[in-house]
């Protein structure tokens, strides 16, 4: 008999900054909103629920924050107010000298939908992007605009 696994979204990257500088990157609106998406509500803190807009798509979504440690872990509930909320999980790893290593992980997929691949593939691509989005601005101060050219 064979275990059954979860599927999930993972993305993983180092970015050569300090792990504090990082960390802030991901719960600070002045710094997300330069390379993920266009305004917040607020900044991320354990416990409270904020909303994320991309205002060139008329998009956004909320999400609620079930557990932070500094410069550690980020793990957020996305999409609260739908029939489908789902998890993600920032870990920040401290390279010391080499930078931060950053994973994320997307879980809690509706397993019994018909497009769950596709929805873990676009998570996968998504966050992928968001990564690498953020190592050019915390490593060079380059704005991509990767969200913004996605689609």
């Amino acid at each position: 008999m064979s275990a059954r696994h979860e599927p999930v979204a993972k993305i993983e990257l180092l970015i050569r900054k300090p792990v504090a500088d990082v960390f802030d990157a991901f719960v600070n609106p002045d710094v997300i909103t330069r390379f993920w998406f266009d305004r917040s509500s607020g900044r991320l803190k354990r416990g409270a629920t904020v909303t994320w807009y991309w205002d060139l798509y008329n998009a956004s979504t909320l999400v609620r924050i079930l557990e932070m440690e500094k410069n550690q872990l980020i793990h957020i509930e996305w999409d609260v107010d739908t029939d489908n909320p789902s998890n993600v999980k920032w870990k920040f790893e401290d390279r010391a000298e080499r930078g931060t290593y950053v994973s994320v992980v997307h879980s809690g997929f509706d397993t019994g939908a018909e497009d769950v691949i596709s929805k873990i593939v676009d998570s996968t691509g998504g966050f992928a992007l968001v990564l690498a989005a953020a190592k050019a601005y915390l490593e060079h101060g380059i704005g991509l605009n990767i969200v913004a050219d996605r689609f």
